[in-house]
């Protein structure tokens, strides 16, 4: 997408055809730096602290960790132990173990002598996929947003929450690919951008992705979004996923369950904007989806520009309090309105999943 007029990605391939280089989003809104990851241990950390984050990006990043594991030694034994550790990364994003499953099963079958340049090749498959899947689930999500601009005639407000925007991608987003679409189709927008405490990914990426793209928005605290679907200033939530079951329960960033809750309570429909590659085919009851846990300073101290510009951090609660940092939530299928894929929208139940990827019918 677009950063200072210039088109660009959040990871890609340096000019040594061999080491990466991703946008650092933990300096964003404040500072756009980019960062090398020089072997996977780089890739591991990117991942772990959230340098790259989103489900999608996540499983990119773990598939150039394994490009980069092989750059040091191409032998079988040594990927298998850096494919175990890009793992443990962050457990709840299903597309880390999707992409690692994905470049092994290549390993696998390549003769040592030729497995850099193969994985390599794989990972880039796994890149342009992103871009691709992203930008049709652009297209079959704006069409549900051109379908209220018809019926309302006038501005369209959408809520999101998170950042599920081409930061948490290669390019496009999930749930902001149908926005950037209907934007640039001339349908009038306006985008609620929940800031997404603790680590507001919603204030510090989302307003800055959509600021640069041009598409109106506003900033709201988290709890904002019932009071404002009460009032009937939101006509349909768009969400992303880091794993969706293939019965259609919606894990995603915690706050998710309790907006599906206020979009029910206010016949609002809310959908979850997803590649299929963050479908687990294998769990489906969505409670049983293992939730990260973060690091409680997220919640205790918060991170800001000083008046004099500088980045500070500051202590928001008394001296030992007890705090919990759950990272996502679950919401389960009967709040979720429908599930927008690269191949089209559905309803969010097995069956329907599955009509749209028959593929999958003994998967489960």
């Amino acid at each position: 997408m677009i950063v200072n007029g210039k088109s660009t990605n959040t990871i890609w391939v340096a000019k040594d055809k061999r080491t990466v280089e991703i946008i650092d989003q933990t300096k964003l809104p404040f500072e756009f730096k980019t960062e090398k990851l020089l072997n996977y241990k780089d890739a591991f950390v990117a991942i772990k602290e959230m340098l790259v984050r989103g489900a999608p990006l996540i499983g990119v990043t773990a598939a150039y960790g394994l490009c980069l594991a092989a750059n040091e030694n191409s032998k079988i034994e040594f990927l298998e132990k850096a494919c175990i550790h890009l793992k443990n990364a962050r457990p709840t994003a299903v597309n880390l173990n999707w992409s690692l499953e994905r470049m092994m099963t290549k390993a696998y079958e390549t003769d040592e002598n030729n497995i850099l340049d193969v994985l390599y090749a794989e990972a880039k498959n796994i890149l342009d996929e992103d871009i691709n899947f992203c930008k049709q689930i652009g297209i079959h999500g704006s069409q549900l947003i051109e379908k209220l601009s018809k019926n309302k005639k006038k501005v369209v407000n959408i809520l999101t929450h998170c950042n599920a925007g081409w930061l948490a991608t290669v390019d496009w987003g999930t749930a902001t690919s149908p926005i950037y679409t209907a934007f640039n189709n001339d349908i009038p927008i306006h985008v609620w951008v929940d800031e997404t405490r603790p680590r507001n990914q919603g204030s510090f990426l989302t307003s800055w992705e959509l600021r640069e793209h041009g598409v109106p928005h506003t900033i709201i605290p988290d709890n904002t979004g019932g009071h404002l679907m009460q009032k009937g200033d939101v006509d349909i939530v768009i969400v992303g996923s880091d794993r969706t079951t293939f019965t259609g329960d919606v894990c995603n960033k915690i706050g998710t369950y309790l907006k599906a809750l206020s979009a029910y309570d206010n016949n609002i429909p809310f959908y979850a904007a997803l590649p299929s590659s963050t479908i687990d085919w294998t769990i489906e009851n969505g409670m049983e989806i293992p939730i990260e846990e973060r690091n409680n300073n997220e919640v205790s101290i918060i991170r800001g520009k000083n008046k004099k510009g500088l980045m500070e951090e500051v202590q928001i609660v008394p001296d030992n309090t007890n705090v919990i940092n759950y990272a996502f939530d679950v919401t389960p299928r009967k709040l979720v309105t429908g599930i927008i894929t690269e191949r089209g929208v559905c309803r969010a139940s097995k069956d329907e999943i599955l009509k749209l990827f028959p593929e999958k019918v003994n998967c489960q």
